[in-house]
Parts: structure tokens; C-alpha cells; sequence
């Protein structure tokens, strides 16, 4: 596909950032440190003076780090404007809409800035869940639109998703690489499905250890100990969604089970009850580990069996893994970097080597076994490394694929 206007590669000059909420006050700030002089975009004055006060606070976070000079603040600071027009992003050479995970609005804003923004522009919609292909359609010029998954905090955090779709321009895609490179941080591109690379594998995880905790297969604190202590990961699970937000993985389990329909993506009854009654986790102060949910009663363990773990979360995921290799979205490299570089877990394929191809076969049989979910059965993929001559081997000429 061709556009009428040329793209070119990014340049340090003007951009637009629609939403200055913690995501889209953290991307203007990541512009604006490589030199971009941004207009921040928001509905009234309030949601501006939030924009800048998330600014002011992360800027000054990095000066007293070292990460910062006082003058560097300063001209990043500097570089930064904020108005309420959107009309202001006619002379942007990019505009990224950062608003809340609403997608009417984020298409009305995309239906606007199909007829406001330059020619030339490049359109970037960040979410990380909703189908950009409906949001760049809205646009009327879908052909210039990408979405981009920052993630959160977006100046600490190395990643982004970059999402294709059937209609963006290959030159869009091309530019949309090049900005997020400029700007120090790592790409990884993508097809728009739900959950990209990143949550389509992570929430999903989470997901289960809330069912596991809902059925009293262990404690809380026995389920993120397990995959701390004995897995190697950085964080326990429910902690991880304390951070997070119930509510935003509700969300991305929403959006996943509506195009997947695979019983294993909708919240469980835990999850969407501690969302209904508020507790989001660290944003409110009550979660699962955080607040009363701390002092929270735990589920009845009728039978306790916390010493499966932690391979009754670890088998499913990795079994995920594969399965997202073996239909072609996405090769093994680049899930190891975004699982790694968006969720500071280890590498997959490295957890899948150390355990071996057959162990986690036989683990996922017993799980399949078990749950009879469709989407518990082993994957081909899996099956076909487990039963190789040398799966080591097998598995070590898989990784190369993509490279």
C-alpha cells in the first residue's frame, strides 16, 4: 500500500501528545528528553495541570537520581507546552493519543484528527488492548495510523509494542520504529490482535493465579512465593496485579475473551469481584496483597496443593508461548524481549530449555487432563520438541527462527 505524502524518518521537531493521564504525560516527557518540543493535549484545565504535575514529579525523581542534570530538566520542562485545542496538532510531525482505554473515544479523537493533522503526520493511537484497525479506520486515512504500547512508567520502561494492521502503510510502520528508537527505547512489531504480544501471554497468567487462589488451591503468599523463590521471577503474580490494577486486567481479559471466546481469558468471579467493589490494588490502597485485601479472609484450602507450584502457573504460560510460536504471530526472539523488557521476567525459552520440552509436556497433560479447557491442550508445537530426537537441540534451532 502507498500513501499520497511522503513519511520520513523522525526528526527532532514537533509532536502532539492527546491525554496527559500517568501514560501520556510519561510519553510527552520521553519525547521531549530526545529533543522533540511537544504540545500536551487534554480536555480542560484540571486534566493539564495534572499532565504537568506527573512531569514535574518524574523529572524530579530523575535529577535527584542522577539521571538528570538540573539544566537537562530544565530544557526538557522547557520543551513541553500544554492547551485544551486539539487543533493545535495541525503542525505536528506526530501525534500520539495516550487517553484513557475507552476505544468510542478514542476513535471520535482519531475521527478529528483525520481531518486536523498534517498530511504527513504520523498517527499513533497507545493502548494495550484495543483493536487499533477500528481506531485507525475511524481516521479516514487508516493507512497512517499504528499503534504504539508504551509501557508504564513510559521514561523507565524499555519497551514498546509496536501494532501493525492490514491497512497501516509499510513506510508508517517503518517510521513508527524509527521514532521509538530514537527516543531510546526497544521496538518489538506486531499484528493487532488482542492483548499484542506482551498481555496476551501475561494477563492470562494472571488470570489463573486469581482462579487458583479463588479455589483454594493455595494462599496468596504461597503463590507469589512459589514463582519468587522457586521459579526466579521478580515478582509474584498477585503482586504484579496490585501493581497492574484489577481493574485494567479485567479490562484486557474483557477485550480478549470477546475475540478468543477461550473460557481461560474471562475474569474469574474473584477478579471482577474485588473490581466491583473497588479494590483496584495500589491505586486504591486495597487489592489482593495490598490494603484489606491483606487482612481479607483467604478461600478455604480443602485440599492443599501448593506443592505443585510453581508449575501449575508456569506450565500453562509456557504452553502459551509456544502456541503464540506456532501460529506465526510472533517468533521466539521477539517474545523473549517482550517478556523480558515489558514484564522484567525471565526469558521463555530460556525457563522452557531449563525445564525441558518434556517435563512441561507431561505437566501440561496433567493440567489438560484436569481442566479439560481447550485452551490447556498442549500445543503442537510442544508436543513436536518434546518428541524430537534432541529436543534440546530442537528447541535451541527454534530460537533462531526470526533472527
Amino acid at each position: 500500500m502507498s500513501s499520497s505524502a511522503q513519511i520520513g524518518p523522525p526528526t527532532s521537531g514537533s509532536a502532539a501528545v492527546i491525554g496527559l493521564g500517568t501514560m501520556g504525560a510519561g510519553i510527552a516527557e520521553v519525547l521531549a528528553g530526545h529533543g522533540y518540543r511537544v504540545i500536551g493535549i487534554d480536555a480542560d484545565e484540571a486534566a493539564l495541570d495534572r499532565g504537568r504535575s506527573i512531569v514535574q514529579t518524574s523529572t524530579g525523581r530523575a535529577l535527584e537520581r542522577g539521571k538528570l542534570t538540573a539544566a537537562e530538566r530544565d530544557a526538557l520542562i522547557g520543551r513541553i507546552e500544554y492547551g485544551t485545542d486539539l487543533g493545535a496538532v495541525t503542525e505536528a510531525q506526530v501525534v500520539i493519543e495516550a487517553v484513557s482505554e475507552n476505544l468510542e473515544l478514542k476513535t471520535s479523537i482519531f475521527g478529528r484528527l483525520g481531518t486536523l493533522a498534517s498530511a504527513d503526520a504520523l498517527l499513533a493511537t497507545n493502548t494495550s488492548s484495543l483493536p487499533i484497525t477500528a481506531i485507525a479506520k475511524a481516521s479516514g486515512r487508516p493507512e497512517r495510523v499504528v499503534g504504539v504500547h508504551f509501557f508504564n512508567p513510559a521514561p523507565v520502561q524499555s519497551l514498546v509494542e509496536v501494532v501493525r494492521t492490514v491497512l497501516t502503510d509499510p513506510a508508517t510502520e517503518q517510521r513508527a520504529l524509527e521514532l521509538v528508537t530514537a527516543v531510546g527505547k526497544t521496538p518489538i512489531v506486531c499484528g493487532d490482535r488482542a492483548g499484542f504480544v506482551v498481555n496476551a501471554l501475561l494477563v492470562p497468567y494472571l488470570n489463573r493465579a486469581v482462579r487458583l487462589l479463588q479455589d483454594g488451591f493455595a494462599t496468596a503468599e504461597e503463590i507469589d512465593r512459589a514463582m519468587v523463590e522457586r521459579a526466579g521471577y521478580p515478582m509474584g503474580p498477585l503482586t504484579l496485579l496490585d501493581l497492574v490494577g484489577l481493574d485494567v486486567t479485567a479490562s484486557a481479559l474483557r477485550r480478549m475473551y470477546s475475540e478468543t471466546r477461550d473460557r481461560r481469558h474471562a475474569p474469574v468471579a474473584l477478579l471482577t469481584e474485588l473490581v466491583t467493589a473497588g479494590w483496584l490494588g495500589r491505586k486504591t490502597g486495597n487489592g489482593i496483597l495490598v490494603g484489606a485485601g491483606a487482612d481479607r479472609p483467604a478461600p478455604r484450602v480443602l485440599v492443599d496443593r501448593s506443592a505443585e507450584l510453581p508449575d501449575a502457573l508456569l506450565l500453562p504460560y509456557l504452553n502459551d508461548v509456544c502456541r503464540m510460536v506456532e501460529i506465526g504471530y510472533a517468533a521466539p526472539d521477539l517474545i523473549d524481549t517482550g517478556m523480558s523488557r515489558g514484564c522484567r521476567m525471565p526469558l521463555p525459552f530460556d525457563v522452557l530449555a531449563g525445564l525441558g520440552p518434556q517435563r512441561v509436556l507431561v505437566g501440561q497433560q496433567r493440567i489438560f487432563a484436569e481442566t479439560a479447557e481447550p485452551g490447556d491442550r498442549p500445543s503442537l508445537l510442544l508436543e513436536r520438541l518434546a518428541d524430537a530426537d534432541d529436543p534440546a537441540g530442537a528447541l535451541a534451532q527454534l530460537r533462531t527462527l526470526g533472527r
